[in-house]
């Protein structure tokens, strides 16, 4: 109990605040109790579900942040909360609202506040931009993992070992990607498509990007180390963690408003699920659990792969959130099934330890 409560007391603190302006804020804006009762619990919900949909996203973050050292692990944390509370869950759907409807920002939060019918119907009307880029990025991060030919640790191996193979080909999984958008792009309206075209190259190429400048980076250090100086390794991995993560949180945005259309009554909600998701996540570095569970973070990122497809399949067909969370939890759930199927098969000497694979 005390170690959890090691890894989760800042999350829980952070919980008990957001809460307590729950509570201020539904009293404030209602004068009731129950008013504010249910408030509180929209704010519950979503910051459950919030979680529950992002256990992927706490394992390939792990799977990132187990290569930086401990002072940019902290930096995530602390530094990468504020991008993930106040840029996406505040920021972000104020911005689209400012952009769709040519006002101010400061326009768009009195537009939050006092007509969040008209403000609901903004930030849903970027869909299809929203669909294209994150469902492009979220793609490219998943496929990038399997197209790897010097990857030899399969989970589904008949599929994997084909993926790795296929990786020879220079550039496969950006072309594989491309078509994809193309293909869904034709089932859209001409307006729609372009918007989606456009938004899925900029997700690609935002991924590129960020995957270039961890390498210039990794190269930098690595030329740094040769000649005896200390490096504190994270920069990339940094930034490009804080991207994916934005790219997680651009579906769950939007879907908070199946619940509510009051800004601040998503941003308490989700804020709670995003600080418990980095809480896991350094749970997951510090406990070794990726190193324990051989196939988890294989889970992780085909339920990485499914979410950015449904993501790009969400520009035309509606599919609701609790579906996107079961498929990913049920990856992940059978990815910690053959896992622990694998340390038991060890164990009883029926094949040979990892280390000797």
């Amino acid at each position: 109990m005390d170690t959890l409560l090691r890894f989760y007391k800042f999350s829980l603190i952070f919980t008990v605040i957001c809460l307590g302006l729950g509570a201020w804020y539904g009293w404030s804006s209602t004068g009731n109790l129950a008013g504010t009762a249910s408030i509180l619990w929209i704010i519950i919900v979503l910051s459950v579900l919030e979680i529950s949909l992002s256990f992927d996203n706490a394992v390939v973050n792990a799977s990132v942040l187990k290569d930086m050292d401990e002072v940019w692990q902290k930096r995530f944390l602390t530094w990468g909360i504020a991008f993930a509370v106040f840029g996406m869950r505040i920021v972000f759907p104020l911005a689209i609202v400012a952009i769709a409807a040519s006002i101010s920002p400061w326009e768009a939060v009195d537009l939050s506040l006092n007509n969040p019918q008209e403000y609901e119907r903004l930030v849903s009307s970027a869909h299809v931009g929203i669909a294209g880029f994150g469902g492009a990025f979220l793609a490219m991060v998943g496929l990038k993992f399997f197209f790897d030919a010097e990857k030899d640790i399969h989970w589904i191996e008949a599929v994997e070992e084909f993926l790795s193979k296929f990786s020879a080909l220079p550039a496969a999984e950006i072309a594989l990607l491309l078509l994809s958008l193309w293909g869904i792009s034709t089932l859209l309206d001409p307006a729609d498509a372009h918007t989606f075209l456009v938004a899925g190259i900029l997700g690609l190429v935002t991924f590129i990007a960020v995957e270039g400048i961890s390498h210039m980076l990794e190269m930098k250090e690595e030329a740094a180390r040769m000649k005896g100086a200390v490096v504190r390794s994270g920069l990339g991995g940094f930034l490009y963690l804080n991207i994916l993560d934005a790219s997680f949180s651009f579906d769950g945005v939007i879907g908070a408003f199946a619940l509510s259309n009051n800004m601040v009554v998503i941003a308490l909600g989700l804020s709670i699920g995003a600080m418990f998701v980095r809480s896991m996540t350094i749970h997951l570095v510090k406990k070794g659990t990726l190193a324990q569970y051989r196939y988890l973070e294989h889970g992780a990122f085909w339920a990485i792969i499914v979410l950015g497809a449904i993501m790009l399949l969400s520009a035309k067909f509606h599919i609701p959130e609790t579906i996107t969370g079961l498929i990913g939890a049920a990856l992940i759930g059978l990815s910690l099934l053959w896992s622990i199927r694998h340390q038991k098969r060890v164990a009883n000497g029926q094949i040979k330890d990892p280390a000797a694979d």
